[in-house]
């Protein structure tokens, strides 16, 4: 009998502090109507000083068990994406599941800066149509606003915080049909964060460098070609797809994503507006968003992808 994985849970947190464009104006040569026509973004959710990428997981991680019907013991595995861990080590994953007090489960990070959360589902996938685990847990976290130059203008309009979550169940019915992950290292300097500790380097200083006008244009054109991949693996037309969640990095690029796949922006879950580009967090936020104002319904088909540092992109395509 073939295994599958199907979604039966999301979750998700912001954090309660607002950061405006007109907050942000006060301190750079922006405004909002200038951030709006280019990005979408009207305000963002900034991290308070106690929380982290785990003390965020954990709330979003427990939506989703609540949401999927479970006990936290019965969990697997755990796979957190971030780029803003806690600490170096151990794994936000393993501060995760000591605050969800499981013991007998597997957890680790993985680090795919904004499709992350994408990179973890397919993992996760993996583990479960192999028969390595039942149930999943997977989350993407980010405190994106501590490594922001918020003297920056070209980065600091972009980034906020919060957390979403997915529990993954085994199923002999297909829930992610597929999943589709590529990286391409050449090119490195187009958008990273230096770790300053990590080198011999004194000039580092840790904050988000981007070049956006380069970003976007391979943005575009890689997710396009993800679209045609993901179809074409299922056997798919462009008007299968129930629901396109995306990357919440800019309305341009999520517009020429529908574009597409010849989709109107009605069947397009756009969270960007009030939460900015929460990394590997944004997937995962807006899918909860969704489904829990019931836009999402069981039985459609929902393409997710994204497009991040690396550069790495992928999709995953889900029968909800």
């Amino acid at each position: 009998m073939n295994r599958f994985s199907r979604v039966i849970g999301t979750g998700g947190y912001l954090p309660e502090t607002v950061r405006t464009n007109e907050d942000i104006s006060q301190h750079v040569d922006t405004s909002d109507d200038w951030i709006i026509e280019r990005t979408g973004i009207k305000s963002r959710r900034i991290a308070a000083a106690d929380e982290t990428s785990a003390s965020m997981a954990e709330v979003a991680a427990l939506q989703a068990i609540e949401a999927g019907g479970i006990e936290a013991g019965e969990i697997d595995l755990i796979i957190v994406a971030t780029g803003t861990p806690e600490r170096v080590y151990p794994s936000t994953a393993c501060l995760l599941q000591q605050r969800l007090g499981i013991q007998n489960c597997v957890a680790f990070d993985i680090q795919a800066a904004c499709s992350g959360a994408i990179f973890a589902l397919s993992i996760a996938d993996k583990f479960i149509k192999t028969g390595a685990a039942d149930k999943v847990l997977v989350v993407g976290s980010e405190v994106c606003s501590r490594l922001v130059d918020w003297t920056d203008r070209s980065t600091c309009i972009l980034f906020g915080d919060g957390a979403g979550a997915v529990l993954l169940d085994s199923s002999d019915e297909a829930g992610i049909l597929s999943t589709h992950i590529h990286s391409d290292g050449e090119y490195e300097d187009l958008l990273y964060c230096p770790n300053p500790r990590a080198t011999s380097n004194p000039k580092q200083d840790g904050f988000i460098k981007m070049r956006g006008n380069e970003v976007f244009k391979i943005a575009v054109n890689t997710l396009g070609r993800i679209v045609e991949e993901t179809l074409m693996a299922n056997n798919m037309d462009k008007t299968d797809i129930d629901w396109l969640v995306p990357h919440q990095a800019n309305n341009r690029i999520i517009a020429a994503t529908a574009r597409k796949l010849k989709m109107s922006m009605d069947q397009v879950v756009v969270t960007l507006e009030h939460q900015g580009n929460t990394s590997s967090a944004s997937v995962l936020l807006a899918l909860n968003e969704a489904v829990r104002d019931e836009r999402i319904q069981r039985g459609q088909v929902l393409l997710l992808e994204a497009f991040g540092a690396g550069f790495t992109w992928g999709s995953a395509l889900i029968k909800y």
